[in-house]
């Protein structure tokens, strides 16, 4: 088990410069802890810097000793530990699971700036990307959508790597269990996890069981087709970003001309608004979201370019001035 995740780590850790520092976004739990422990090996073998990142989100009573949880592994392993506080927007319209994800990844990025990281290392495996394909087909999120999660991104200039993508989630686990033997650490157990009334806890309390009973190769079936969907995005990507092109796009504020989205067809305008919005970090909206949006893009520009539009998208705000589509900092 340490073979398979240390060279995964390492893989992952080529495209960076030998001497890149790089940190572990360390929720606590099994996943992330795996990580964390394979990284401060990896890490201090090769005498690069590390640290560690954890977001006190204060949704749950835990949270206080979760911190103290974190900061004792962070000792065992000597390295560095940030723990950012966050508070969680209880009405920003993306559900209490969207908002936390927005607050945690945005203080991440901070973090990382501060620290001045070259990448953050994230614990996504083989049933997260499974679960991401499931949950956003049934949000309806469309090809991009189905791509769900990739092994290098770039968020806000961030790179964001997840060396375990491929690897199965009793991997991380049996790792995490020879260091508690080893130690007397344990990791969190957060309640989300299996509260029905979150996603992924409905999903994994409800679903999965019978998923495992009945498909037993479930996510190797759906990771399978979250690379299907991510090649066709490759090529439609390269039609939005020659769309976008075609926008008169001003570099200074990241906005694009209405008019010319307008004399777009209506599927190329979906396209390429969907790709704009990934090229600024937005997380993607919901199909429903993204509809009424495009709803009253074409609306605006019927009645006139002076007239001002106002659309909110968690800690975002899309607003069209003069003519102009741009975003903003949410007021």
């Amino acid at each position: 088990m340490t073979d398979s995740l240390t060279q995964a780590l390492q893989a992952a850790l080529k495209s960076l410069p030998s001497n890149a520092p790089v940190a572990v976004a360390l929720s606590g739990g099994a996943d992330s802890a795996a990580l964390a422990i394979a990284a401060a090996r990896v890490c201090q073998a090769s005498a690069r810097s590390l640290y560690f990142f954890h977001i006190h989100h204060g949704l749950f009573a835990q949270a206080d000793l979760w911190v103290e949880q974190v900061r004792r592994l962070a000792d065992l392993l000597n390295t560095p530990l940030d723990v950012e506080y966050v508070e969680v927007a209880q009405d920003s319209g993306l559900g209490i699971e969207g908002a936390a994800r927005e607050s945690r990844y945005a203080a991440l990025v901070s973090m990382a700036a501060q620290h001045r990281t070259h990448a953050l290392l994230l614990a996504h495996h083989r049933q997260d990307q499974a679960e991401t394909v499931l949950l956003r087909l049934l949000r309806g999120a469309g090809v991009q959508g189905l791509a769900a999660m990739q092994a290098d991104t770039e968020r806000q200039g961030l790179r964001m790597l997840r060396p375990f993508l491929d690897l199965d989630r009793g991997d991380l686990l049996t790792f995490v269990a020879e260091f508690t033997q080893q130690t007397g650490w344990s990791p969190i157990q957060d309640p989300s996890n299996t509260d029905p009334k979150y996603a992924r806890g409905a999903f994994r309390s409800g679903l999965i069981p019978v998923l495992q009973q009945h498909w037993p190769a479930w996510q190797q079936t759906l990771t399978r087709h979250a690379r299907q969907a991510t090649e066709t995005v490759e090529i439609l990507d390269e039609v939005a970003a020659s769309d976008l092109a075609g926008l008169e796009p001003d570099p200074e504020d990241q906005s694009f001309s209405l008019k010319r989205w307008r004399e777009l067809t209506h599927p190329r305008q979906a396209l390429v608004l969907r790709y704009w919005l990934q090229q600024q970090g937005v997380a993607m909206p919901g199909d429903r979201r993204l509809a009424d949006l495009i709803r009253q893009l074409r609306q605006l520009h019927a009645l006139g370019h002076d007239r001002d539009l106002l659309w909110q998208h968690g800690q975002i705000e899309l607003r069209c001035r003069q003519g102009r589509v741009l975003l903003a900092a949410a007021q």
